[in-house]
């Protein structure tokens, strides 16, 4: 599978109201991974589903981690990859 027209290892870096998160587009679908401070990558059980728009993620990710914002992080951001 690839999604949307993306190819396999295709990835978008994200503050997640202050938690680094890593989307990569794979055969699977969109993998969620949490980055570490010493840039280890550990694959979070969070399913993305495979029919959300590259465009879409940042909001999905705001959607499912809203519990996380606080008044100086109020949305997630996405970052330079």
């Amino acid at each position: 599978m690839v999604l949307l027209g993306l190819s396999m290892g295709t990835q978008r870096k994200f503050d997640v109201f202050g938690k680094v998160m890593l989307v990569e587009a794979s055969a699977v679908g969109w993998q969620l991974f949490i980055l570490g401070n010493e840039g280890k990558r550990l694959r979070s059980d969070m399913v993305i589903p495979d029919f959300i728009r590259e465009d879409e993620l940042a909001q999905y990710l705001d959607d499912m981690f809203h519990e996380m914002a606080t008044r100086e992080r109020p949305s997630v951001i996405r970052l330079p990859s």
